[in-house]
């Protein structure tokens, strides 16, 4: 039988720049060759939710700086983006450390200004940032962690970052319904993507509640592939998690998606019963998808106050 997808796991157990490039030099040669050459243009995609987030809830600056690093090393020009709940990728970047981590380094942090519509295959009109599918290769960072609405945010979730700004919450609202609709939304995006592959910080992750109010706990897991769904199912696994409560898995489930079922996962290095006790918890019951309305325009009116202060 012909493996659907392969995910690489292994274990790093520290933020420092030895640590994360020794496990990133066996994890991405064999997530098979990239089509990248000289000059090659790569995005790397956070998890950046705000400025005033801690930084348990973002993507680890160091990790961002590693992985930065490798693709610097092998002659791509790097650049790092991500559209934050609120805020912008420059002033989070700053706060999180991942600007101070990345110094000294031909790395430029793009903000995302430029929309374009796109159609997903449900015939729904989604705005998303250009610059996210303007380059050769998409590097998707996802922090491992709990997430009171969707249970688990991993490499899926994270893609729910290149819709922009406010279009966010109006999502929250107008596909809010059920937990399901709104994971078949966040799923079709993965589609507008160019070439990409995802790179998980699960070396210290966030469990019982988030995505950004958990508790700290300790995996020491870096995992990489070229599918986010079977990244996903993967995780699932290690964390000794039920896939059926996961909306997102469903989803993929739905449409039968490679990478959904882990029989068909080729694990080239340590497998998810590697890391089993590692005691991870997820919500038991979540929350409602959809924003209250007040909600919703609290968030809005806080953007605007934030993009005038920019200004």
């Amino acid at each position: 039988m012909i493996a659907s997808a392969v995910v690489c796991l292994d274990r790093c157990q520290e933020y420092t720049r030895t640590s994360l490039h020794s496990a990133l030099a066996r994890v991405i040669p064999r997530l098979g060759a990239l089509n990248l050459s000289r000059g090659s243009r790569v995005l790397l995609k956070p998890n950046l939710i705000s400025a005033s987030a801690p930084s348990l809830a973002c993507t680890h600056a160091e990790f961002v700086a590693a992985v930065a690093a490798w693709f610097l090393d092998h002659g791509c020009r790097v650049s790092i983006g991500d559209s934050p709940a609120f805020g912008n990728s420059i002033s989070v970047a700053e706060r999180q450390g991942i600007a101070r981590a990345v110094r000294g380094m031909d790395v430029h942090i793009a903000e995302f200004t430029s929309v374009v519509r796109r159609r997903l295959p449900s015939g729904i009109f989604v705005g998303v940032a250009a610059e996210a599918l303007d380059c050769d290769l998409l590097v998707n960072l996802p922090k491992v962690k709990a997430h009171d609405q969707m249970y688990v945010s991993m490499a899926v979730k994270n893609i729910f970052g290149i819709v922009k700004g406010v279009r966010k919450s109006w999502f929250h609202m107008r596909y809010g319904n059920s937990h399901l609709e709104f994971a078949r939304i966040i799923l079709e995006l993965q589609g507008l993507l160019p070439e990409n592959i995802a790179l998980a910080d699960g070396i210290e992750v966030m469990h019982r509640h988030g995505p950004m109010c958990g508790d700290q706990l300790f995996l020491g897991c870096l995992a990489g592939s070229r599918s986010s769904v079977a990244l996903d199912t993967a995780l699932l696994a290690l964390l000794e998690l039920k896939t059926e409560k996961s909306p997102l898995w469903c989803a993929a489930r739905e449409h039968n998606l490679p990478g959904v079922q882990l029989c068909d996962i080729e694990f080239p290095l340590l497998a998810p019963s590697d890391f089993f006790g590692s005691g991870f918890v997820a919500p038991e019951i979540l929350n409602p998808v959809r924003f209250r309305p007040l909600r919703y325009v609290f968030n809005s009116l806080r953007r605007v106050v934030l993009t005038l202060r920019r200004g």
